[in-house]
């Protein structure tokens, strides 16, 4: 703490004073109080946590060695999607009755929120002007009534848990043993995170390339971090298939070879929550299978997006400052995009997103950094895609009109766009002539604390 903060200038305002010399207790009153009035509006909206109870349901399907794929739970009659390894860890969900169920989801979804805005500023970098917990619990509190992180604390999802386990690892220092631990579970748990395990891989080959390229032997060219970590998570991806296989053999069988490939399974494709490039498509063309207009679209920004996600790793923070948050951004919005299904609130990497844009708002000061922050925290905040009609037994996103489509589109805007803002910083990066470290250049704030937080 600085000693601005400890003795604040004369004729400051007390209040302001008593802020500046306790941040982090105010920082924490804020916090709970912010949770406190989420939990109370939660209650009073009478949110069903209708997720939460699937998720309990596959427990208990498990437990009574009944079929996991033909379950249907709740009055909505919903299925289970997840690969078979999930339901084992939903086991101990069946110990609990429906309202400590409800409690507990809310609980640990709150302290996965707390641990989302801790891996985000430590994927960003921390600036300078605030101490770490301070900068934590005021993230927290404001990030937590974002559309994303509303609906996925609303359903009683496990968006934040399977966020929370990549940025641990994309965040471990460089040569860290147990780096890829988590983006493996994660994939175990929901196949999409499985997209970080294939730029980890990319971004190992394409430096391995490039040190090929500097006469150094291949043995050693790709002995390099990236591997290493791709190496890991697949080890631990294939481990929970295995583990699933000998504990399931007839539902693991079945997804593998049948529930994978039903793409409508978890949710009519057209419907607004579906935000996504197949989703956009759907409404857009006003069908539920846009067919091959959605693969050459997921092709497309697949490519261009990992592309993005692959150059900004490879690049120091000289060249492109925060270059791993680009990097790990560029690669979950590209996995949201390109996924069959993204629900709105799988749209809870939104919190690192806007902080990394604030970030670059606040290092830039330009009009147009500025604006684009402030403007995209607030989309997110705007529950805005709910304001277009949505009902699924009439289907009525297939008859959207224009200015409804919009609406509805809203994340899908924000992804292609950010990945375009992405690939061109990574792009000029990559021209950039790499500076020599004897060279003196101005420290970027929180470049060193990102950069041995990032994965090397």
């Amino acid at each position: 703490m600085t000693s601005t903060q400890t003795r604040p200038p004369a004729g400051v305002h007390p209040a302001r004073a008593f802020v500046l010399r306790r941040p982090t207790l105010c920082a924490a009153v804020l916090c709970l109080l912010s949770f406190t009035g989420f939990w109370i509006a939660q209650r009073a909206a009478q949110v069903s946590m209708v997720d939460l109870l699937v998720y309990q349901a596959e427990g208990w399907t498990v437990r009574n060695a009944a079929d996991l794929y033909d379950m249907r739970a709740t009055v909505h009659g919903l299925p289970n999607t997840y690969p078979p390894f999930a339901s084992l860890l939903f086991t101990p969900l069946t110990l609990m009755g429906t309202g400590t169920l409800r409690t507990f989801g809310t609980a640990v979804n709150l302290g996965l929120m707390v641990a989302l805005a801790h891996l985000s500023l430590r994927l960003t970098g921390l600036p300078r002007t605030l101490p770490r917990p301070a900068a934590v619990l005021a993230l927290a509190a404001v990030a937590v009534w974002c559309e994303p992180v509303w609906t996925t604390l609303r359903y009683g999802q496990i968006n934040l848990l399977v966020t929370v386990a990549v940025l641990w690892d994309l965040t471990r220092r460089a040569g860290h043993r147990g780096a890829g631990f988590g983006t493996g579970m994660a994939a175990g748990i929901k196949l999409t995170p499985g997209l970080f395990v294939v730029f980890l891989a990319l971004a190992g080959l394409v430096a391995g390339v490039r040190r090929l390229r500097m006469s150094v032997g291949p043995l050693t060219a790709f002995r390099n971090d990236h591997l290493r970590r791709a190496a890991v998570a697949t080890a631990v991806f294939a481990a929970t298939v295995g583990f699933s296989a000998l504990a399931l053999p007839r539902d693991s069988r079945r997804f593998w070879t049948e529930v994978l490939f039903a793409t409508d399974r978890p949710g009519a494709v057209e419907g607004a929550g579906n935000q996504n490039l197949r989703g956009v498509l759907a409404r857009l063309l006003h069908t539920t299978d846009p067919g091959l207009w959605w693969v050459l679209a997921a092709a497309l920004i697949g490519c261009a997006g990992m592309t993005a996600a692959v150059l900004a790793q490879l690049m120091d923070d000289r060249r492109l400052p925060h270059a791993r948050a680009w990097a790990a951004l560029a690669c979950a919005v590209t996995a949201l995009l390109i996924s069959p299904v993204s629900w709105s609130h799988h749209w809870v990497w939104a919190v690192p997103m806007a902080l990394l844009l604030a970030l670059e708002a606040a290092r830039r000061r330009t009009g147009a950094w500025i604006a684009g922050a402030v403007v995209t925290w607030l989309l997110f905040c705007s529950f805005m895609i709910w304001y277009v009609p949505h009902a699924l037994p009439t289907r009525v996103e297939l008859h959207q009109n224009p200015a409804q489509m919009l609406l509805s589109a809203v994340y899908p805007l924000i992804g292609v766009v950010f990945l375009a803002v992405a690939a061109r910083l990574a792009l000029r990066a990559a021209r950039t002539p790499a500076i020599a470290p004897d060279l003196p250049v101005r420290p970027v704030p929180g470049a060193l604390r990102a950069t041995r937080a990032g994965s090397g």
